[in-house]
């Protein structure tokens, strides 16, 4: 489990068919083989450490279904160690799990905020909701707006100096994550109303937006 809160920008260094080698420094603190980080929003299992790198496999579904495939040696990615109980979440709860990637359409300039506009599939769009929260490479973002092909987000400058977003253009695909609550509760929903569709249950759409959801 991670935050979307963004530790270091690493560099990778080999990507050589299913092995991925990536340069970096804080997230090399206290990680052990075996741990999970973070690369781009994509949980990876640490298969080796070396003096200022680690490494980590991938499989091929997950370069088919993510932005990986257009990485190279030299490439900058977005980094986070999974979550420790002790930490504060100051993003939200991020599983590191891709459910599909966006394209940038737009970037565009507002004072000192950068909004990029990112068209996705419906079967993402499906879970985002507007001031709802989503992880794009990783990052715990808040969407601004939202439309039947797309939605934006607004990326304020801290965000973009301590994140790879800032060398995104226009075309770049991005590694989406949906709110992982949002997908519970309507599994939670469906399978209540489909277990006993005579009974009214406890759980209705009334009830979820009284509390917030």
């Amino acid at each position: 489990m991670f935050t979307g809160i963004i530790e270091e920008v690493g560099t990778i260094s080999s990507l050589n068919g299913g092995a991925l080698c990536i340069s970096a420094e804080q997230v090399l603190q206290d990680t052990k083989v075996g741990d999970s980080i973070a690369v781009n929003g994509i949980c990876l299992t640490v298969t080796e450490l070396r003096t200022r790198s680690f490494c980590a496999d991938v499989m091929p579904e997950t370069i088919r279904s993510t932005s990986l495939m257009a990485l190279h040696p030299g490439s900058h990615v977005n980094l986070e160690r999974a979550l420790l109980l002790t930490s504060r979440l100051g993003g939200h709860l991020v599983s590191g799990h891709i459910d599909g990637t966006g394209s940038i359409q737009s970037i565009q300039e507002e004072k000192e905020a950068r909004v990029l506009q990112i068209t996705t599939g419906p079967e993402i769009l499906h879970y985002i909701i507007s001031k709802g929260s989503v992880a794009l490479d990783g990052v715990s973002l808040t969407v601004a707006s939202l439309t039947d092909t797309a939605f934006c987000v607004s990326l304020i400058p801290h965000t973009r100096q301590q994140t790879i977003l800032h060398e995104k253009k226009v075309g770049d695909r991005v590694n989406i994550e949906n709110d992982l609550v949002g997908k519970y509760v309507e599994k939670l929903f469906n399978r209540e109303a489909a277990a006993e569709p005579e009974k009214t249950s406890g759980l209705t759409r009334e009830w979820l937006t009284k509390y917030g959801f």
